[in-house]
């Protein structure tokens, strides 16, 4: 009785975790959910994946960052940091990646380190292009300036994401 417990414990566990490594798009096979920001200056974010759908509203900002959570055909569901959301055409989205900065007057350091020499002060809202992150920070440039700024002040990247 407690094999078979033990086992229906370990099927259960692994096919959690096998279904969480396979969470990714039907159309493009990348993962989900993942970040991308708008490439056009204005986008219609529409209440489901055609045209026919009626549009909620308007993203206004070019760069802002958006998180994809679904595919379907040529539509990618987004939410931005507010949570607000809806379908938008892959079109007007791009892979370059982009961040809001979360914090007012965030030190943008010129090492990832506390302590090391600040070289610019980032107002909350801000849009950054990302460079690079390691664990805990994230190489940003926005406004003619470049350096680190603490993951945990910026939206627009997951946590235990790394990039090069």
């Amino acid at each position: 009785m407690k094999t078979s417990v033990a086992l229906a414990v370990a099927v259960a566990l692994l096919a959690g975790s096998v279904a969480q490594a396979q969470e990714r798009g039907p159309v493009t096979n990348l993962p989900l959910p993942r970040f991308v920001s708008m490439k056009a200056s204005e986008g219609n974010v529409r209440r489901g994946p055609s045209l026919t759908h009626r549009i909620d509203w308007v993203f206004k900002r070019k760069d802002v960052p958006l998180e994809i959570t679904a595919e379907h055909g040529h539509w990618r569901r987004v939410r931005d940091r507010d949570g607000a959301g809806g379908w938008i055409h892959y079109s007007l989205l791009s892979g370059a990646r982009t961040a809001i900065v979360e914090r007012d007057m965030l030190d943008v350091l010129s090492k990832p380190m506390e302590g090391a020499m600040v070289v610019a002060r980032l107002e909350l809202g801000v849009i950054a292009h990302l460079e690079e992150c390691s664990a805990d920070w994230c190489e940003i440039s926005a406004g003619g300036y470049e350096g680190w700024a603490p993951k945990t002040s910026l939206w627009g990247v997951k946590p235990d994401e790394i990039l090069d």
